[in-house]
């Protein structure tokens, strides 16, 4: 166990940089026109790297990011850039997936669901 903060000595000058740990794929959801928009920050990812799915009411968009093979012969000092598997799951209920339509540019993924039109299920119960 190590009581004394690793920064208490200063011996690593490269902690000085103010990193945040947060998480990826961070997005934007809002109402327009009977759709709903989502439009997601996935930089540095490909098209092809992106996978859009909906099943049982469930929309997943899953982003992989390979890590480069050409790191031979480099020595890093800090690396910050992440590689592996993202992914992110929103509730969207019974919609026909031909119906949602998704495009990649920029580094910004956009999804259009089409708004379902909200039956009202609630049943009184009389109390006998």
């Amino acid at each position: 166990m190590n009581l004394i903060p690793r920064r208490y000595f200063l011996d690593d000058f490269f902690d000085d940089f103010d990193v945040k740990t947060t998480t990826n794929m961070k997005c934007d959801i809002y109402e327009k026109d009977g759709n709903y928009f989502i439009e997601m920050d996935i930089p540095g990812f490909k098209k092809e790297d992106i996978d859009v799915s909906c099943d049982k009411g469930y929309l997943t968009i899953n982003a992989k990011h390979e890590e480069s093979s050409d790191d031979e012969g480099k020595n890093y000092i800090r690396k910050e850039r992440s590689y592996g598997s993202f992914s992110r799951q929103f509730y969207i209920g019974d919609v026909s997936e031909e119906q949602i339509k998704a495009e990649f540019s920029n580094g910004i993924l956009k999804v259009v669901v089409p708004k379902q039109e909200e039956v009202n299920t609630k049943k009184k119960i009389e109390i006998d």
